[in-house]
């Protein structure tokens, strides 16, 4: 932009001494900003030898660039410049072009050859990990095993940093969604890798536990396989991936060449529109075929299928006949037709969306307790094969279930990144189910091992854990089929330094036990549906400026990016990072209250009562979490306990203002059917709130949101190890 600025900047015959100083400016910011990405530039080169040569190149022509802009708008006047005979942007306009163009066409070279080292990186690190599974597969001692384990586990770590920064860096959301599902599966195969290989070296003779470890090593070493496919853009075939054919997708693009008819009615033949129909209602075979479906959903289903057959059958005939009559437009009666054409399409649309949710979120229900794992787990430690094999069977047809759901969800995802999601849990109850099964099995043979009980309850909290996700991605499919899909949050990348920074200095990641990754991941999963909840709520407030309803998105989308950083994605990352976060969101949630306390002033003293309570609840959850953020910690156990403090803070403070929305809506929409039949209509409307208290003694910062820090306050900072 400021290069666009330095170049279209008018040519007037005489310039104000402001024009002047502004150009002058942005000249050397240009210059400063090129300066300081050209310095990250050499010290990645410095680290490469492969690509020094290459990238030393770039850097250079970049920074002769830069200073070529310093110097052509280092002008005090045009006039000024002339006499001492020096070229300026206003006597040599071409002369900047052509250091704009030399500058863009090297800050690419150095961000492509910068692409090129991080995808290098992986693949190092993934093959690393990867000679480091073929030996854990081979050990046959504990000894080794713990030995070689804790190497791979500091591998581990390096991979997941590694992809957790290029997760973030990708632009195209399908490979965002890929990577993010292949992340999920080595997060979790990495505890499940531990305790099911321990189980086969303390019972190497055991089938079940052999076919437990082998599962999980062929699942990590797929997960890899599928990272690099997605960093290098290639599949081992050479085939792009294709994502099955889904419901929506057909009706979207049938709807789509309905709607075009409008304009172009010769574009393509009557049959075209009729095939692709028998293709939508061939899909919702899914549905109706389904032995879960109810026989309501079903006969509502094909009602709506025939009903868009008839009113395509309707639209083809006037469409036919415009033809003939070689019209060029279409007229009054073929318009009438497309609407209904598409009016049913929709209602086919919003019945396959009902049927597919109301059947998850039921099963989602119905298995909430957990009840068929308790028994397996139960059956196990008594040593009961009889019984374990009843469980087992009921295990097998709750995991089909499951599976169907997965397809179903698919089939009305809305968009391919949510596709891909239902695709991964798909394949994860897949796995996980017969996996459950052999954990168990070996147990109910050794029913005295401490080693195969743990490992069965390793292979259940994943199961769970699966379960927890479906809730969330219920909630996000919901979201885009109601058109409240909230923004995505950009990730703000440059090569970065780090380690590659020389006088920066580098500081080692805390590694989690875990139990303390669970902790966090389970913290952050409750967090994430709150602030759904909360934007669920905010969507039923008629006025969407209200100063609660605002406050309660911001601290909404604070929370949002607390549970990305539970997931190591998003802008915060380390822990420095989140606990800045954790206090301006507590100073949002003080304004929240202010808010609140302003509001209850227009209240009966009946019905205050409630909110006045929660708000003073509020207000002390507030003034603990800025307490939280304040201590001074140090080391990994006081870090973690500080990071876990303030997540369940801001947990709490999220379970108030859920509480509390509905309840001021309600009480808003009372006053508003009141005060109408009493008062003239504006007199709610022109009454102001009273301006929310400013001087709260525990607001003692401003702060709209987290803002990113210096690279150097980053780096300086203890780097918290996300577990996603």
């Amino acid at each position: 932009f400021q290069i666009t600025t330095l170049i279209n900047h008018k040519d007037k015959p005489k310039k104000s001494e402001k024009t002047l100083r502004a150009i002058h400016r942005v000249g050397q910011a240009v210059n400063v900003a090129v300066g300081r990405f050209v310095t990250v530039g050499e010290a990645i080169a410095m680290e490469n030898e492969e690509l020094k040569e290459e990238m030393s190149l770039a850097c250079f022509e970049a920074r002769c660039a830069g200073d070529a802009i310093a110097q052509l708008t280092d002008a005090l006047s045009p006039e000024q410049t002339e006499a001492d005979g020096r070229t300026t942007v206003f006597s040599d306009k071409t002369g900047m072009v052509k250091a704009a163009r030399m500058l863009l066409s090297s800050v690419t070279k150095v961000l492509v050859l910068a692409d090129r080292i991080v995808i290098k990186q992986i693949i190092t690190s993934r093959n690393k990990v990867l000679a480091t599974l073929e030996q854990l597969e081979r050990v046959i001692s504990f000894q080794e095993f713990v030995q070689i384990f804790s190497q791979f586990g500091n591998e581990m770590v390096e991979f997941a940093h590694l992809t957790g920064d290029r997760q973030n860096d990708l632009k195209d959301e399908k490979k965002k969604a890929r990577m993010a599902a292949a992340r999920a599966v080595l997060e979790k195969c990495t505890m499940m890798l531990l305790t099911a290989s321990k189980t086969c070296l303390r019972h190497p003779d055991c089938e079940s536990a052999r076919h437990n470890k082998d599962a999980v090593f062929q699942r990590m070493r797929y997960a890899l396989e599928q990272v690099i496919e997605i960093v290098t853009d290639a599949r081992p075939s050479g085939d792009t991936q294709v994502l099955p054919v889904n419901v929506y997708a057909g009706i979207k693009d049938f709807k789509c060449k309905v709607e075009s008819l409008r304009e172009a009615l010769y574009s393509l033949p009557p049959e075209t529109l009729a095939r692709q129909l028998e293709s939508v209602v061939e899909q919702t075979e899914d549905f109706t075929d389904s032995a879960y479906t109810s026989h309501e959903n079903r006969e509502s289903i094909l009602q709506r299928c025939e009903l868009t057959r008839q009113e395509l059958v309707q639209l083809t005939t006037v469409w036919t006949q415009a033809q003939s009559f070689k019209a060029k437009e279409a007229s009054e009666e073929m318009e009438v037709c497309i609407l209904k054409t598409c009016q049913s399409i929709n209602e086919l649309r919003k019945e396959l969306h009902k049927t597919a949710m109301g059947r998850a979120a039921d099963l989602l229900k119905y298995h909430a307790d957990h009840s068929v794992l308790k028994s397996l787990k139960v059956t196990g430690e008594e040593g009961n094969l009889e019984a374990g094999a009843e469980y087992t069977r009921k295990l097998t047809e709750q995991k089909e279930q499951f599976v169907e759901m997965c397809r179903l969800l698919r089939h009305v995802s809305g968009t391919e990144p949510l596709e891909i999601t239902c695709i991964h849990a798909e394949e994860t109850f897949q796995v996980i189910g017969p996996q459950i099964i052999s954990a168990a099995k070996t147990l109910a043979l050794h029913p005295s091992s401490k080693i195969a009980k743990e490992n069965l309850e390793v292979f259940c909290e994943a199961w769970e854990s699966q379960l927890n996700d479906m809730a969330v991605l219920l909630r996000e499919i919901n979201d885009v089929f109601e058109g409240r899909r909230g923004d995505k949050r950009t990730y703000l990348s440059l090569p970065r330094p780090g380690k590659h920074s020389a006088n920066l200095k580098t500081v080692k990641a805390v590694k989690l036990d875990a139990e303390e990754q669970t902790t966090i991941a389970k913290l952050g999963l409750e967090l994430r549906l709150l602030t759904s909840d909360v934007d669920s709520e905010s969507e039923k407030w008629e006025d969407q400026e209200h100063e609660i309803v605002r406050q309660a998105q911001s601290m909404s989308s604070m929370a949002y990016s607390m549970y990305l950083f539970t997931r190591g994605e998003g802008l915060l990352k380390t822990t420095s990072d989140l606990f800045h976060q954790a206090e301006v969101f507590s100073e949002e949630g003080f304004q929240f209250c202010s808010s609140l306390q302003a509001f209850c002033s227009q209240l009966g003293d009946d019905e205050k009562a409630v909110v006045v309570s929660e708000t003073e609840k509020l207000v002390a959850l507030c003034q603990q979490l800025q307490i939280t953020g304040r201590m001074v910690v140090q080391g990994k156990t006081s870090t973690f306990q500080k990071v876990d403090a303030s997540i369940q803070n801001a947990k709490s403070i999220m379970t108030v203002v859920v509480y509390l929305l509905p309840i001021c809506h309600k009480l808003m929409k009372k006053y508003k059917s009141e005060r109408s039949s009493t008062e003239s209509p504006q007199s709610w409307a022109d009454k102001q709130m009273p301006t929310p208290m400013q001087d709260d003694p525990l607001d003692s910062k401003n702060g709209n949101g987290f803002g990113v820090k210096s690279l150097g306050q980053h780096v300086a900072n203890l780097t918290f190890l996300e577990s996603k």
